[in-house]
């Protein structure tokens, strides 16, 4: 196992943002400004915004939102934050919880204020309080402060980001929170953190192949349990949750065979096996096309064994600083010192020696579904240039494996059985 300590739950994280979310409103509080006062009632609300943020989350999060869904919406658009508010609804109503409308309103509103249409136009004023939880203006927010020291601890690596000075340099000016000046370096290591923390542990080789896996499973076993169905109906969705491959593992019924394979795969650390991976270009990553199956098996050579469709998977992982190929330094707000009442941006020329020239990276794997077949993904060097290109180009070759720009010389041997790492071309 990779990382064995690194077990917890959605419940944990939330606990943890739901107590930080205070922190910090409590903290604003402490640095009043007469203009945008904090009432109890914003402390209890930017609170339980926090305690329920991710309760839309499914089984694995993120990989049941970004890779088992989209198998089955058709194009529909679905996130985690929309189908907390309908389970947040759900719950009140189910269990007739007694809530100030108002307050159950705005909660939910602080909820998606960091998606793209999260709308938090506050009529009082205090557009700031929608900052705390999911901050959509520049991504410092304390969902981040829990997960990050949360993980780097059950995983056993180091964090080079302190939550707690930059919860104490926090105050709000022009309706926004803002950071002393000195403390720029701290908000920067929060970004680089996360970054580093996706690279190495999120999207790890073996956990994103064990993803895949789990997504094959829930893929076998979606009409027996009808999974995708319910995210349409919060009375099925909260059934769900990462038990559903015990579920699945115990029962015996005919139809679902395959998916109980592969999950007693999993459990027997029979995985599906790393091929090789590249890193796209920064200049091709707007227009980049992903990968499938379909377009590797378009390359494999004649006189080969023939590759099928369920014999590969592709992970494709986007890491970056939070927004995406921005730099989220130049949307944060700065004070000289803690008597100041003017808030700037810091100019770009005096962070270029820590921001990197590219903010987003864009790593695709390919991996083969049979151990025996993982010599038979040659593509890498292949498709470094071409597929990157957002129009992939495929070689048909009958006897070797080979490249234009490689003068007809055949792909060479350590790149049939994997290891290598392009980072770049």
């Amino acid at each position: 196992m990779v990382y064995p300590g690194a077990v917890h739950t959605r419940f944990e994280h939330s606990l943890g943002v739901y107590h930080l979310a205070g922190e910090v409103a409590y903290r604003l509080r402490a640095q009043q400004d007469p203009e945008f006062p904090i009432e109890d009632f914003d402390i209890k609300t930017v609170k339980l915004a926090g305690l329920l943020h991710d309760i839309g989350h499914g089984p694995f999060s993120h990989t049941f939102e970004r890779q088992f869904l989209p198998l089955f919406l058709n194009g529909a658009s679905w996130s985690h934050e929309d189908m907390s508010i309908s389970m947040i609804d759900y719950i009140v109503d189910k269990h007739h919880i007694d809530i100030e409308p108002e307050c159950l309103k705005k909660a939910k509103e602080m909820v998606v204020a960091s998606t793209e249409h999260g709308s938090h136009n506050s009529p009082t004023g205090k557009q700031f309080l929608y900052d705390i939880v999911a901050n959509g203006r520049n991504g410092v927010d304390v969902d981040k402060f829990d997960y990050l020291i949360r993980d780097s601890r059950a995983c056993g690596v180091g964090c080079g980001f302190m939550f707690g000075r930059l919860m104490g340099s926090m105050r709000v000016l022009g309706d926004e929170i803002c950071y002393r000046a000195k403390d720029y370096l701290t908000v920067y290591n929060l970004f680089s953190t996360r970054a580093e923390m996706h690279r190495t542990i999120y999207t790890h080789a073996k956990v994103k192949g064990i993803e895949l896996m789990a997504v094959d499973a829930l893929t076998k076993a979606n009409e027996a349990f009808g999974i995708a169905d319910a995210v349409q109906n919060p009375g099925e969705f909260w059934k769900l949750d990462d038990t559903i491959l015990k579920r699945i593992e115990v029962d015996e019924r005919p139809e679902l065979k395959e998916a109980r394979d592969l999950v007693l795969r999993i459990r027997r650390r029979d995985l599906y096996q790393f091929c090789n991976e590249f890193a796209v270009p920064k200049e091709n990553l707007d227009h980049f096309k992903d990968v499938t199956p379909q377009d590797i098996i378009c390359s494999q050579r004649s006189s080969d064994v023939t590759l099928k469709e369920e014999d590969i998977a592709v992970s494709t992982a986007k890491i970056d600083l939070t927004r995406g190929s921005s730099n989220p330094l130049e949307s944060l707000f700065l004070s000289q010192d803690y008597d100041s009442t003017d808030s700037f941006t810091i100019p770009v020329e005096r962070i270029s020696h820590l921001v990197p020239a590219v903010c987003q990276d864009k790593i695709v794997r390919v991996y083969a579904k049979k151990p025996e077949l993982v010599s038979k993904f040659v593509l890498c060097l292949f498709l470094k240039k071409e597929i990157c290109k957002g129009t992939i180009s495929w070689f048909h070759v009958t006897n070797e494996w080979v490249s234009p720009d490689m003068n007809q010389n055949p792909v060479p041997n350590f790149l049939v059985t994997g290891g290598s790492s392009f980072s770049g071309l």
